[in-house]
């Protein structure tokens, strides 16, 4: 799968361990930065990732800031995209059964490396359950056009 990552200063550090997991389990990734340890504008670095997928050059995209909290705001606001802040297995799960989610954020200073892996593995390999889930899904995509 060709998964695009980014991340600020606040989820450099796990966005680096989550690279290596991603190499590991031969997903393709787009690292769409950053590379090295310094100040950016979490909203830039959501952007990026989220377009990336709604564009169709990743399939999936993975977001980390501190908290998780200002990039799944971010990536939302790109027309197309449902971003989940996931802080456990089941929520990566739901996001991606029920919601079809197609973003996972992330907090680099609230969860750790081992959970936090765990939940990219579960976003990875859940898919979504379609039927009366799917016509909820189109009502929040249907959001886009209300804008």
């Amino acid at each position: 799968m060709h998964i695009a990552i980014g991340a600020d200063q606040g989820g450099f550090e796990l966005k680096e361990k989550i690279v290596e997991y991603l190499a590991a389990h031969d997903h393709k990734v787009l690292d769409l930065g950053i590379h090295e340890l310094k100040s950016v504008d979490y909203p830039d670095i959501a952007k990026s990732v989220a377009r990336s997928v709604a564009d169709g050059e990743a399939e999936r995209g993975i977001i980390v800031c501190a908290t998780g909290l200002g990039v799944s705001m971010a990536a939302n606001k790109v027309r197309g995209i449902r971003a989940a802040l996931c802080t456990d297995c089941y929520m990566a799960r739901m996001a991606r059964e029920h919601n079809d989610a197609q973003v996972l954020c992330l907090g680099g200073r609230v969860i750790g490396f081992g959970p936090a892996l765990e939940i990219v593995g579960v976003f990875l390999t859940s898919e979504a359950q379609g039927g009366r889930h799917a016509r909820r899904v189109r009502k929040i995509d249907a959001l886009d056009e209300r804008e």
